[in-house]
C-alpha cells in the first residue's frame, strides 16, 4: 500500500474507530474523485492529436468520451501538460485578459 492509500486507510480508521456504516458508504466515495490514470491522459492527447489547436473543451470533451464522467480541472490540466511537452500549440482564455 502506498503513502497516498495508507494515508486515507489512517484517516478512516481514526473517524470509524468501530467501521464505517453502511449509509456513509456513498458520501466517503463521494470525496474519493476519480483522477484520470496515465494511461487515460496518454489516451486523451493522443485522440487530439488531429486538432491543430486543442482547448479546454475538446479535451474535457474527449475526457466525458472514454471516462463517461466530467473531467476534473486537474485532469484537464495534466492533459494540456501532456500536449505542451510535445509541442501542441494550446488555446488560453488568459492569453486575451488584459494585464495590469
Amino acid at each position: 500500500m502506498n503513502r497516498f492509500l495508507s494515508g486515507i486507510v489512517s484517516w478512516l480508521r481514526s473517524g470509524y474507530p468501530n467501521g464505517v456504516p453502511e449509509t456513509d458508504y456513498l458520501p466517503i466515495l463521494a470525496l474519493l474523485a476519480r483522477r484520470l490514470t496515465s494511461d487515460e491522459v496518454i489516451e486523451v492527447a493522443r485522440q487530439l492529436k488531429h486538432l491543430p489547436d486543442p482547448g479546454f473543451v475538446d479535451i474535457g470533451s474527449e475526457i466525458v468520451r472514454i471516462t463517461d464522467q466530467l473531467p476534473a480541472p486537474a485532469d484537464i490540466e495534466r492533459v494540456r501538460t501532456k500536449l505542451a511537452a510535445h509541442g501542441w500549440p494550446l488555446d488560453d482564455p488568459r492569453d486575451g485578459e488584459a494585464t495590469g
